[in-house]
């Protein structure tokens, strides 16, 4: 990492590698959930993509919502691991303060790329020796599995559960992304979960073509795939499904969400690792 720069924005500061010129996926979720790790250029973005569907904040909230009750569905099963990739800036309600909860001898590592999510992470969890952030590649299941920062912390010879939340959406080769989750599929115990959460233009009451068209004619470091039914189903080769399989995030576990729901133009899906 490289040393720390004073931020022109918000009195930050942040990661001397960052590149404050683009805006980055994990920073203008941040934004949408309220956070301060963002910069004008991912505010900018952020903005621009709300004027095609101004519910994407709400969308993003929801995201965050099915990740709680995924963590908490793998804890009541037994798992106490978990491998967050992609994890994005820290925000309220983070997968080690959710399972810690439940068990506090939980164990989870972040992976993240973007600088100033993993800065923000290291920042979070100091003191914390249960929790730990990776700078890494997702799209490296052999780097990510065998890197000292996860054996150090996870015991892969027990079941792990790997989240992938709303992050393979900034990727353009679904043969190659069925390959990646196969590749940490096949590096995890029997009994361990996969849960995916993905962008898709299949709802018809969200405007998700116009968040990518958006996505696509801006500066941002990353573009957007949404991706179809069958396409998501693909990712989860080699699993199974946990009911109620693939649904859109707002009716995953629905009995679960406190108050109305919107609709989310996200496919969210938990699947095992079979024995």
């Amino acid at each position: 990492m490289g040393g720390l720069d004073e931020s022109p924005d918000r009195g930050y500061r942040f990661p001397g590698d960052t590149d404050v010129g683009l805006p980055n996926p994990a920073r203008v979720y941040d934004y949408w959930l309220g956070g301060s790790a963002n910069f004008a250029v991912d505010r900018e973005l952020g903005d621009h993509i709300a004027e095609s569907e101004p519910r994407i904040a709400s969308m993003a909230r929801e995201n965050r919502s099915l990740l709680r009750r995924m963590v908490t569905h793998c804890c009541r099963q037994g798992v106490n691991q978990f491998l967050d990739l992609g994890s994005g800036v820290p925000t309220i309600g983070n997968v080690h303060e959710i399972a810690h909860r439940h068990d506090p001898d939980s164990r989870v590592v972040y992976v993240d790329n973007e600088p100033v999510a993993v800065s923000h992470s290291e920042l979070l969890l100091e003191g914390t020796n249960k929790a730990t952030i990776l700078r890494g590649d997702l799209t490296d299941p052999v780097e990510v599995l065998n890197s000292p920062v996860t054996r150090g912390m996870l015991d892969l010879n027990r079941p792990v559960a790997v989240l992938l939340l709303c992050v393979l959406q900034y990727f353009p080769d679904t043969d190659r992304l069925r390959e990646t989750v196969a590749s940490y599929r096949r590096g995890l115990a029997p009994g361990s979960y996969i849960a995916i959460s993905h962008l898709t233009t299949d709802d018809g009451d969200v405007n998700t073509s116009g968040v990518a068209e958006r996505i696509q004619h801006s500066r941002a470091s990353h573009q957007a795939y949404p991706r179809s039914y069958e396409e998501v189903l693909s990712l989860f080769e080699g699993t199974r499904l946990v009911e109620p399989g693939i649904r859109y995030a707002q009716d995953w576990h629905h009995g679960e969400i406190a108050g109305p729901t919107e609709p989310s133009g996200i496919y969210a899906g938990l699947a095992r690792v079979p024995e």
